[in-house]
């Protein structure tokens, strides 16, 4: 089990995050390198200590740092039907931002 874990709501999106690990979240508007700070804690588990809810979240936090912008892997979308003549392709690739998880503070 890791000694602190929280839960962070970023992008649409939930992480598991704890101290030292690197995730990539949708990209965010801070400048790299530079730290970033994440309000939306959900969950938080200290050492089998569990904190859940608003109110006892209310002035929790996540603090990392940016390590970089990027764009991830291209992704083709296809459309064909079939003795119709209509065929389209299309690529995406998605930015995204690389985080470094530093502290989590309850």
């Amino acid at each position: 089990m890791k000694a602190m874990e929280a839960v962070i709501a970023v992008g649409g999106k939930q992480y598991r995050v704890s101290p030292g690990q690197v995730i990539r979240v949708e990209r965010l508007p801070q400048a790299e390198p530079g730290p970033v700070e994440f309000r939306n804690v959900l969950f938080t588990n200290r050492d089998g200590q569990v904190t859940v809810g608003a109110k006892a979240l209310a002035k929790a936090k996540v603090v990392g740092e940016v390590l970089g912008h990027g764009r991830a892997a291209k992704v083709t979308v296809v459309k064909f039907k079939k003795r119709k003549n209509y065929r389209r392709k299309r690529g995406h690739r998605q930015p995204f931002t690389s985080v470094r998880i530093t502290t989590i503070e309850v």
